[in-house]
């Protein structure tokens, strides 16, 4: 890849993805500036990363993985009260974060069309409690309070079954990557 095509694509990548990861931080961390740091950090690696001829695959999950990586490293160094609670755990992280974005090309709506088709196989694998908790968290958007509040049971219980979905969720995508070569 050339170096004009490097910048292309690290521009593309970066207005597109921008936003959600910005949320995705900002949903972690309390403080706006440390936020833009991280955002800058991600940012910063990925052309590093482009720069010393190590492309990126999945552009999009790489900067999430590196985004919580960084808000783990901050969340060690400053005392708690400087960040929200410090989820950076597999229950805080939805399912638009881990597929490929729709505005990735071709490809990658090729691959999020097959993973939504394996993940559907998956939830129908699911017991119902799992299934009903992961499903009104990701899909309908709501909180764990909020389904608490709907249902009776408890948070802790709550997060314990969207746990073991995930965990499912994962093993079943564990095998998809034969099918894309990670």
């Amino acid at each position: 890849m050339s170096l004009d095509e490097q910048d292309r694509f690290l521009t593309e990548t970066m207005e597109r993805d921008e936003p959600r990861l910005r949320s995705f931080i900002r949903r972690r961390v309390k403080d706006t500036e440390d936020a833009e740091d991280i955002l800058q950090e991600v940012f910063y690696e990925l052309v590093e990363t482009y720069r010393l001829m190590k492309p990126v695959e999945q552009a999009t999950g790489w900067m999430f993985t590196v985004a919580r990586n960084r808000i783990t490293d901050m969340f060690r160094k400053k005392k708690p009260s400087s960040l929200q609670e410090p989820v950076v755990d597999d229950a805080s992280l939805t399912l638009e974060d881990l597929l490929p974005s729709k505005d990735a090309g071709p490809e990658a709506a090729y691959a999020r069309a097959v993973l939504m088709d394996v993940i559907e196989d998956a939830l129908d694998e699911l017991p119902d409690a799992q299934r009903e908790v992961f499903l009104a968290h990701e899909v309908e958007g709501l909180s764990f309070k909020e389904i608490s509040d709907a249902t009776g049971v408890g948070i802790n219980t709550l997060l314990s079954r969207k746990r073991y979905a995930v965990v499912h969720l994962r093993e079943r995508l564990e095998e998809m990557k034969d099918v894309f070569g990670k």
